[in-house]
């Protein structure tokens, strides 16, 4: 079990709490069917890592991928370090911050009592947490990479109970179905062990935008004018990264695209690597992915939540990075497409995931000078 680190900003006890407390309201599976759903993600998942391999070409530098089967708040347990490792720039700021006076609006101070604005903070990461624990199906989480617990390092999670509950859902076929996840899992795993650089590059980008941001609370107050302004116009204030967007500075958002743009390729290529990795072992992919989309898609207060965290601007990243590496596969083959993983610079900005003849105009300037 992973250890639920304490102090700082956020109560990470809290959020465990709240999140398992959420997480615990899942259907409960026979420990039989437990048994099965572990021995075939243990087969499936190096059969999956075949087929990638083979589709893409792309080979992992990390050894064979390992399954584990997971329930609900075990996937909790690992995202809540997970999380506390990514937020660690930014809390090790605020709690820096928290030294100085405190500024105000007039006579009302901005800083809330540490031990509550502690309790808050983990409340609300734990909300995220519970509610994404209830959706997610599979996993493999890049950002798990301190060096002192290898075995909870390079893991590929797949939650029981949410896959188990889908396919009595719908009737898949359980072997089908998940093949059909793990090839997903696997392509991502295969694009941070297998790109040598892809993994730091990454882990880069989203350190430098927490560990930049300002721990003024001004900011936050300005990001609440912004979003009453947006919404006034008829816009959606989070339509583009959630919270963390909005209360971004120009600069942040500059290298939030650039995570996006990267994320938005992951997911692209991920989803298109699935697809062709199934033709010919999975006979009804289609139908898997037609009822992921629509599950894709919130609703009522899953609606508001995953607006606020930014989970709609992700969604969109699976359709936007698709039509890109359609785009750019149309004009140069697979071959213009695997320059991508040949460095950082040819990776696409948001902007040129969304309109790809901006990347191929850049993309023949690097094949020149190259």
């Amino acid at each position: 079990m992973l250890s639920v680190p304490s102090g700082g900003l956020v109560s990470w006890e809290v959020a465990e709490r709240v999140a398992t407390r959420i997480a615990a309201r899942q259907p409960w599976v026979p420990p039989g069917r437990v048994a099965v759903l572990e021995e075939d993600f243990a087969e499936l998942t190096a059969e999956a890592e075949s087929l990638v391999e083979n589709e893409t070409g792309i080979r992992s530098q990390a050894g064979p991928a390992r399954a584990r089967v997971t329930d609900r708040p075990g996937w909790v347990a690992a995202n809540i370090v997970s999380f506390q490792r990514l937020l660690r720039p930014l809390t090790e700021k605020l709690e820096s911050a928290l030294e100085r006076p405190a500024p105000s609006i007039g006579s009302v101070p901005l800083r809330l009592p540490l031990r509550v604005s502690r309790q808050l903070n983990g409340a609300q990461v734990g909300l995220v947490l519970g509610w994404m624990s209830t959706r997610v199906l599979g996993q493999y989480d890049q950002l798990l990479v301190e060096d002192d617990r290898p075995e909870d390092q390079d893991i590929v999670y797949y939650v029981g109970p949410n896959i188990i509950e889908l396919e009595d859902r719908y009737g898949f076929p359980p072997r089908q179905f998940r093949l059909w996840l793990a090839l997903h899992e696997v392509t991502h795993r295969a694009q941070f062990t297998g790109v040598p650089w892809a993994r730091a590059h990454f882990l880069g980008l989203v350190e430098s935008v927490l560990s930049d941001m300002a721990p003024d609370p001004r900011r936050f107050v300005e990001a609440l004018k912004r979003a009453a302004a947006e919404a006034r116009a008829g816009r959606n204030p989070f339509d583009e990264g959630g919270l963390v967007a909005l209360l971004a500075s120009p600069e942040q958002r500059e290298a939030l695209e650039r995570v996006g743009g990267f994320m938005s390729l992951l997911e692209g290529h991920g989803d298109i690597v699935m697809n062709r990795a199934a033709a010919g072992r999975v006979p009804q992919a289609g139908r898997f992915a037609s009822v992921l989309r629509a599950r894709r898609q919130p609703h009522g207060l899953a609606k508001v939540v995953s607006s606020l965290v930014g989970l709609d601007a992700k969604l969109r990243q699976y359709e936007q990075g698709e039509r890109f590496v359609e785009a750019v596969e149309r004009a140069g083959g697979r071959a213009l497409f695997d320059r991508i993983w040949q460095g950082p610079d040819w990776l696409p900005s948001l902007a040129e995931i969304r309109d790809p003849s901006r990347w191929l105009a850049r993309a023949q300037g690097l094949v020149a000078g190259a």
